[in-house]
């Protein structure tokens, strides 16, 4: 096989400026996601004072509040981070897609990476599992995902 050019992000930030944009509903989970996501930001050496913290009622508000801090704050990534949990209703479709498809929209609309840490799932133990201290915190994984993309993006011009 041929030796292809390669390009991929690291995640040896600098000056970087993040915003977490999170949800207050399920306040428990969504905390525990935002301590993961600010623990691995200042591990990979993000300063603390540059880790905006945007906070919104719900789900649904996410990707509108994402877009505007894109907009007006213009940080080098945005994380978007909350919990939806399957009730009795199909509630749960309509917000999970809404957010996801808002998220996504977001993202191929601005020149900052958006990393996606919303928990989807049926039950809070589901919840409780993604959001824990330990490497499976889906908060932590989106902070080191946008660390590598805005290596990437820079690298990719």
């Amino acid at each position: 096989m041929r030796k292809l050019t390669t390009y991929s992000g690291e995640r040896t930030p600098h000056d970087l400026r993040v915003t977490i944009v999170a949800s207050r509903f399920n306040p428990s989970i969504v905390d525990a996601l935002i301590e993961g996501a600010a623990r691995t930001l200042m591990r990979l050496g993000v300063r603390s004072r540059h880790i905006e913290l945007v906070r919104v009622p719900g789900a649904f508000e996410i990707p509108a509040a994402v877009k505007k801090v894109i907009a007006a704050r213009q940080p080098d990534a945005v994380i978007a981070l909350g919990a939806v949990l399957r009730g009795e209703t199909p509630h749960f479709e309509y917000i999970c897609a809404s957010c996801s498809q808002g998220l996504a929209q977001v993202a191929l609309e601005s020149s900052a990476p958006v990393a996606f840490g919303v928990l989807t799932v049926d039950t809070v133990e589901q919840a409780v599992a993604r959001s824990g201290e330990d490497d499976a915190n889906k908060g932590s994984e989106a902070a080191a995902s946008a660390i590598e993309m805005v290596s990437l993006f820079r690298l990719l011009g």
